[in-house]
């Protein structure tokens, strides 16, 4: 039974190694449920790995994830069915149609044929693929690769949504389509945690953020809370983060 009480997501002590690197150190995070959460990080931060674990597509070397109050771990049959998940860099079933391809993910969540096809249907208006509803997904461009994936997320209607660089490659138009599926989803009770580089969406959507760098979380809460007295939350990601770069001359790049 959940707890509607029950954070989101709980994260505790989750740790990753990938030979001698170590990608995710003992991470501690709740997502409050019915949140709009955004993870930011430099690429190497560990978001996409940390993400992983929290939906069960990476078992970590220690720790433990609950969704919902449920062990993602122990009851994965119950938790998984709560989450909805796209991942970065999906690979898809890339020779059935857009619309096949939503249909199977529906049948494979255990959803019979009936409302599998409404749900279908509704996702593919929505999400303005219609005319490419019997187009198979390997012609689809990147931006429409990311809708269908989008939609096989949705279509089990979860109460938790993962959401791995969701706008990446995605077209304004689309973008706001799917800022708006995403604003409804959290306004009717669900939860969204996504991922991206792009400060100015994340303040946009996010009531909640977390920075993560080098494997940890550097600082997470209410969006207010994280930027502290800092005009923005870009300033406040240099600030935690800091700017390792080292400084070239580039005079040779001048045309005069």
């Amino acid at each position: 039974m959940t707890n509607v009480q029950a954070p989101a997501l709980s994260l505790r002590g989750l740790t990753k190694r990938f030979g001698r690197t170590l990608a995710v150190d003992r991470i501690d995070l709740d997502i409050p449920a019915g949140s709009f959460y955004g993870v930011v990080g430099p690429n190497g931060a560990g978001k996409t790995t940390t993400l992983s674990m929290a939906t069960g597509l990476l078992q970590p070397d220690a720790g433990g994830v609950a969704v919902l109050g449920v062990d993602l771990w122990s009851s994965p049959e119950v938790a998984k069915p709560l989450l909805g998940v796209l991942p970065d860099g999906l690979h898809t079933f890339d020779r059935l149609t857009g619309g096949e391809l939503i249909s199977y993910a529906g049948r494979l969540r255990g959803l019979d044929k009936e409302t599998v096809r409404r749900r279908r249907d509704d996702l593919l208006a929505a999400l303005d693929l219609e005319d490419a509803g019997r187009t198979l997904v390997m012609d689809y461009s990147a931006g429409m690769t990311k809708k269908i994936g989008l939609a096989c997320a949705l279509v089990h209607a979860p109460r938790v949504l993962v959401l791995d660089e969701p706008f990446e490659a995605v077209d304004p138009v689309s973008a706001g389509a799917i800022r708006g599926i995403l604003e409804s989803f959290v306004g009717t009770g669900g939860t969204v945690v996504l991922s991206s580089h792009v400060m100015a969406l994340v303040e946009r959507l996010c009531d909640h953020v977390a920075v993560v760098g080098g494997g940890r979380v550097l600082a997470a809460g209410t969006l207010d809370e994280v930027r502290g007295g800092a005009d923005d939350l870009e300033g406040r990601f240099v600030e935690l983060v800091g700017d390792g770069r080292e400084q070239r001359d580039l005079t040779w790049l001048r045309l005069s």
